[in-house]
């Protein structure tokens, strides 16, 4: 189901809001795609649903990374493509397009973001140790929420032309992308320019 001309609009991110409720009478489908849609409870705080969204997240990413590239890679890419119709799906039953407390999204652009880190955790451990793994999420952290908040052209365009869940997902798998290839940048010139301290 799409969304309709009758849904109310994003409310002002700016201030604190209230979460709004799931259906009285909603199906088990729907109420698992409702919790799914609100990151299980990460995205309910009335201010700065985002951030706590992209947190919860990420606490949920750092046991998906101990199963190597390849199944993280996969976890990010099913949870970017089921989750066009999961927010989608949300925002039908809050009746609200694209609402802040839907942070699913924010998952799935916060999962991308960690590729990078999960291929070196899978295939060269040894350039890793425990002070670089924190950075390096700390990191992943800070880039994905700079430019899920900035957004930056292409993520604006998406923001602001896409409706739907595609709209409420691309941005944030955008700013996953940006974030992935940000922190790629940062960790080579680190590389490049102080290669003695780099896995000490």
């Amino acid at each position: 189901m799409s969304l309709d001309s009758n849904m109310n609009h994003k409310p002002d991110i700016s201030k604190a809001n209230e979460c709004p409720p799931l259906p009285l009478g909603a199906s088990l489908l729907d109420k698992v795609v409702y919790w799914l849609g609100i990151g299980l409870g990460s995205g309910l705080p009335k201010r700065a649903p985002g951030t706590w969204g992209t947190l919860g997240g990420l606490i949920i990413a750092l046991p998906l990374l101990q199963l190597g590239f390849i199944s993280f890679l996969v976890i990010s890419l099913v949870a970017s493509i089921v989750g066009i119709w999961i927010c989608d799906r949300t925002s039908v039953l809050m009746q609200v397009h694209d609402d802040p407390h839907i942070v699913w999204d924010e998952w799935a652009g916060m999962w991308i973001s960690l590729l990078p880190l999960s291929f070196i955790m899978t295939y060269a451990p040894q350039y890793l140790t425990l002070g670089y793994y924190w950075l390096a999420i700390i990191l992943s952290f800070i880039l994905f929420r700079f430019f899920d908040i900035a957004k930056p052209n292409p993520i604006r365009w998406a923001d602001r032309k896409l409706t739907g869940g595609l709209g409420i997902m691309l941005d944030d798998i955008l700013a996953g992308i940006m974030a992935l290839v940000a922190w790629l940048m940062i960790v080579a010139s680190i590389v490049t320019f102080y290669p003695s301290g780099y896995g000490a």
